[in-house]
């Protein structure tokens, strides 16, 4: 294997002062040009033949992993096999597409096609069994990302040219509802408990909260979204997430240097609402002063922490999600966009744009341990299903760097294993395992 060792070496050659991070040396070639040569060769032959993945825990007969990676600059989604790591397919989508998103529930993945100032956008359905489009859902100005229920019937689309949010029903594949928002909403995240939806509105710098209306597959009239509560003063809201007890929102102010942490209305009749009657309504808790414009926050898998990726000041920020309050900010690495956590909730993995390398940052000692070359400008990541595998969207290069995540030293020996090719601009990347039937 080794074919994604030779790009990293060679760019490496013409910043001398990257070279400390090259992966392995006995991979570094005598010239660029003798590295151009063995990368053509050997990339031939694994995309001609694919390679099951190596000293990888075995998987069942008629098991299946896919990633689905938008590339927006191609009007298409690459469809690369994580079994046998190769290229299985391109599919042709709407214009632009951005957000992706799985259906916990259904063999399908969503695509959302931002479309453009004059023509609306869409969502196309990618039966994910046969890895084909076959629906596409019309939708408003502008989106750029979908939420989709944790029953798998409904989603949430935040259409940032139409100050909206539509409702889309999965089983008929069509929009039942709409409701507005504040101006240029960024994204919509739906609550755990499938009780409330928060809105990001990058235009008018605040953040909205739904009610979310019961499932009913025989009633789509009714009112699906109630908005219960707003709040301003959180400059280009963009990213959110919401803690696995559906209690609190932390959500990122882009344009400054805070995020903003609400606490969630309680249901009715739980223990915090028997416990004090404030907790039936929403309520600012705080904003938490973190690094120059945070773009992203990831959550770890227990909610404990949160961390939020600063771009502008080369940092992330520490969140204590049960004191709100933050623990630290420290640097990873140039222009960090977006980061994710592991499952074991003990390492954090950032993807440098302007570093072309993934930081690894070990929560459990509270520091950078490793950095791992990717292609150029690394943007959104995913886990494979057993996260033996990281995959980082190579926005300026248009591939996907496959990185090892795991050996003798855990993260510490993370290398980058391979490249497969995506297309132009790839902004997102989801990944969907499946079995086959008996």
């Amino acid at each position: 294997m080794g074919v994604g060792f030779f790009i990293p070496a060679c760019r490496a050659a013409t910043h001398p002062d990257r070279l400390a991070i090259v992966s392995s040396p006995m991979f570094v070639f005598r010239s660029c040009a003798a590295r151009r040569s063995a990368l053509a060769l050997s990339s031939l032959l694994f995309l001609a033949t694919g390679c099951r993945r190596n000293a990888f825990p075995d998987v069942p007969d008629g098991y299946r992993e896919f990633a689905y990676v938008s590339n927006g600059a191609a009007n298409t989604v690459s469809v690369l096999d994580l079994v046998y790591l190769r290229p299985d397919r391109t599919l042709q989508v709407g214009l632009n597409p951005t957000g992706l998103a799985v259906n916990p529930v259904l063999n399908e993945v969503y695509v959302v096609n931002s479309g453009s100032a004059t023509q609306s956008g869409s969502v196309s359905v990618i039966d994910s069994a046969a890895n084909r489009v076959v629906a596409t859902i019309p939708v408003h100005k502008l989106p750029y990302f979908i939420a989709v229920e944790p029953s798998g019937h409904r989603a949430f689309v935040a259409n940032s040219g139409s100050n909206s949010v539509s409702v889309l029903d999965l089983d008929r594949r069509r929009e039942i509802a709409v409701a507005g928002t504040g101006e240029q909403p960024g994204l919509a995240r739906i609550s755990p408990d499938g009780r409330s939806l928060v809105v990001t509105n990058r235009g008018s710098n605040s953040v909205s909260i739904y009610n979310i209306a019961a499932y009913d597959a025989k009633a789509s009239g009714g009112k699906i979204l109630a908005l219960r509560s707003a709040y301003p003063g959180c400059p280009g809201a963009t990213d959110a997430v919401i803690l696995p007890d559906s209690s609190k929102a932390f959500i990122a102010c882009s344009s400054g240097h805070q995020v903003m942490a609400i606490a969630l209305a309680a249901e009715p009749g739980s223990w915090p609402a028997r416990q004090d009657a404030a907790a039936l309504n929403d309520h600012l808790l705080t904003l938490l002063d973190v690094g120059t414009n945070p773009v992203h926050l990831a959550m770890k898998p227990d909610g404990g922490e949160i961390f939020s990726s600063n771009f502008a000041s080369n940092s992330i920020s520490e969140i204590d999600t049960w004191n709100n309050q933050v623990g630290g900010t420290y640097p990873i690495g140039d222009k960090p966009v977006h980061a994710i956590v592991s499952g074991d909730n003990s390492s954090l993995w950032v993807s440098n744009f302007g570093a072309d390398a993934i930081g690894i940052y070990s929560i459990d000692d509270g520091r950078l341990i490793s950095s791992v070359r990717t292609g150029s400008a690394p943007d959104a990541l995913a886990f494979s299903a057993d996260e033996h595998l990281l995959l980082a969207a190579d926005a300026h290069s248009g591939d996907v760097a496959v990185i090892r995540t795991q050996g003798k030293l855990g993260a510490l020996s993370a290398t980058l294993f391979t490249t497969l090719p995506a297309g132009p601009s790839p902004n997102a990347i989801v990944v969907k395992a499946s079995s086959a039937k008996k």
